[in-house]
């Protein structure tokens, strides 16, 4: 079976209805569906993908989303990996459009980007990441990993994400509450920003892009 993606009426998107045009799709199985529909992305996929928004973004910037990790039965429906890279670049600092890569999570060690997977490893571990270009080398500070109930995804439940890049402040929120801050002396300031998963059936809505 091939990437299956499917539009739905496009006229006049929204904010809160991107379409699939202002994506591009890199998935490790062939297998993966990814459809959108009434505003809402479907992502239906047994091994890892990634989807980049295609266009660029500079700091300061907020992103903000709604997802929902599903739970009725299906193949992939593993409740796992709700993640994201943002401000992301190659290590050279080219754009990460520039080449497209397998949807393999290794494959994505040579950027560099801010990171966060929320309930990572079969919904066992919330962690954030500044990735610095070297594969291999995905940072962690003891403080940016996290495995409390209140951390992890909850089932066919919508949660409200912002990444934010606003200078040297880098923060992710959850629900509008803090989840991650960093004092970022070298901020990174431009980039792409794309959602990541693995082994996950996960659905997006209500996505904004805001420059401030």
């Amino acid at each position: 079976m091939s990437i299956g993606v499917v539009l739905a009426s496009i006229a006049a998107p929204t904010a809160a209805q991107a379409p699939l045009t202002d994506w591009r799709i890199e998935a490790e199985s062939a297998d993966a569906e990814i459809t959108e529909r009434g505003g809402i992305i479907d992502i239906d996929t047994p091994k890892g993908l990634t989807l980049w928004w295609t266009k660029p973004i500079t700091a300061p910037t907020t992103i903000t989303f709604e997802a929902m990790a599903i739970s009725a039965g299906g193949a992939n429906d593993s409740v796992s990996d709700l993640n994201a890279f943002w401000m992301a670049t190659n290590n050279d600092g080219s754009s990460v459009l520039s080449k497209r890569r397998s949807g393999v999570f290794a494959a994505y060690d040579d950027l560099r980007a801010y990171y966060v997977g929320i309930g990572g490893n079969r919904n066992t571990t919330t962690r954030f990441r500044r990735y610095i270009g070297v594969p291999g080398n995905r940072p962690l500070l003891p403080e940016h990993d996290r495995a409390g109930p209140t951390d992890l995804l909850v089932p066919n439940r919508w949660t409200r994400i912002a990444l934010i890049a606003d200078g040297h402040t880098v923060a992710v929120e959850r629900d509008g509450q803090r989840l991650f801050t960093l004092d970022d002396a070298r901020p990174y300031t431009r980039g792409h920003w794309g959602l990541r998963t693995t082994w996950s059936h996960l659905r997006i809505r209500r996505v904004s892009v805001t420059h401030l």
